[in-house]
């Protein structure tokens, strides 16, 4: 049995929730996207969770967008859309923030990697009061599968920083896979990072600019079909700028970001 650790106490404006949007940034992933939506769905449908699902197809160059098509004759809770705006995952992301009908949010992997069972579990913890919910692969009753070593070991070092520099438990920034309400998601714009940078920056925001939040335990399984599209050489520096971004609004801005 899973269980969450508590960070803060949930927010005085935790209102119930209607309509959970999970948004789904993907790129060439037509292997496996169908299968994605369909046990996403499904899962969601069995614990009676009202929801929309919001792929964005950032510029494929493979039949993906037609796969879409397709599934969304079967699963009509489906929304694909295209992203119109220059590519990149965090652009992608922030294309389907856009456009999200629900009044909360699950940033999920096209690859399955995350486990739709957890979907579940995000919006039961966002029901509590939360305005934001962690989910952390490293933390007891989570795990990961398969997770490459040398991506493993940067994984750690990256968060360990991280923890360092802003002062926070939380142990699995890096990971994308995390809740918000949308009133958090409009709380943290602009949305700057452009690649998969805006995996920090939209927690690091949300924590800095005063959003409660909790951290629950969440398994994570390597993509089995096409390839992935994180490269770690090329996004070091990305990171960091994000991070020292964030972290000069955390101690120079005297509060002027601060939730209200």
């Amino acid at each position: 049995m899973k269980t969450s650790a508590s960070q803060n106490e949930p927010g005085a404006v935790g209102q119930p929730l209607t309509l959970l949007s999970v948004v789904i940034p993907a790129r060439d992933e037509s292997g496996c996207i169908a299968s994605t939506v369909k046990h996403l769905h499904l899962e969601l449908n069995l614990h009676h969770v009202p929801h929309e699902i919001v792929v964005v197809d950032d510029h494929s160059t493979d039949t993906m967008w037609a796969a879409l098509q397709e599934v969304a004759k079967e699963v009509p809770a489906l929304r694909p859309v295209q992203n119109t705006g220059e590519g990149g995952f965090g652009r992608a992301i922030v294309f389907g923030l856009d456009q999200m009908r629900g009044d909360a949010a699950v940033i999920m992997m096209a690859d399955e990697s995350d486990d739709a069972r957890d979907v579940v579990r995000y919006w039961q913890k966002l029901n509590e009061g939360y305005e934001c919910v962690f989910g952390s692969r490293f933390i007891k009753g989570g795990g990961v599968i398969d997770y490459p070593r040398f991506k493993l070991l940067v994984n750690r070092l990256a968060n360990r920083f991280l923890r360092f520099m802003f002062r926070t438990k939380l142990n699995d920034t890096t990971n994308a896979f995390k809740a918000y309400r949308k009133t958090v998601i409009d709380g943290c714009r602009p949305l700057i990072a452009p690649h998969f940078n805006l995996t920090v920056e939209l927690p690091l925001k949300a924590i800095v600019r005063g959003y409660s939040w909790t951290t629950m335990p969440i398994t994570w399984r390597n993509r089995r079909t096409g390839v992935a599209k994180l490269k770690i050489r090329e996004m070091g520096s990305r990171y960091l700028f994000i991070c020292l971004y964030v972290w000069l609004e955390k101690y120079f801005s005297r509060g002027d970001y601060k939730r209200k």
